[in-house]
């Protein structure tokens, strides 16, 4: 379960192989992941989209200040990681916003990954071509 300080709440998020730490503070609605902002750190809009979909679900823009650590995966990942964290670290400011983020289905953890490569096969499920003679 996250864990809550006097001075900002905490939440981890995770999809895929990322992993996000989260602390939001309340503050004037800055963030900065792995010490840049959004914008420049995913470089998307749509990703930026994804990010801040828990601040504009419980109406939060510019109500906290969050500071993210996000590591592993790729950048669409790592999104949908600090969607994720972002949502815990809110249930933790204010437990009443757990209804309006559970419908949203941003507290379920996606827990899709990629499959392992089996011995015998050139991937995951990808035989190699089949010769007779």
């Amino acid at each position: 379960m996250p864990a809550i300080s006097e001075h900002y709440f905490y939440g981890t998020g995770r999809r895929k192989t990322s992993v996000a730490r989260v602390r939001i503070f309340p503050g004037d609605g800055g963030m900065v992941i792995n010490g840049r902002p959004p914008s420049d750190y995913f470089g998307r809009r749509d990703l930026e989209n994804v990010v801040t979909q828990p601040l504009r679900l419980t109406e939060n823009v510019g109500k906290f200040t969050a500071s993210i650590k996000v590591v592993g995966g790729g950048i669409s990942s790592q999104a949908g990681a600090v969607c994720h964290g972002i949502a815990r670290a809110l249930i933790v400011a204010d437990p009443e916003f757990r209804a309006a983020l559970k419908k949203a289905g941003l507290l379920t953890r996606d827990s899709r990954m990629k499959e392992r490569k089996k011995y015998g096969l050139k991937r995951a499920r990808k035989a190699p071509q089949y010769t007779k003679r």
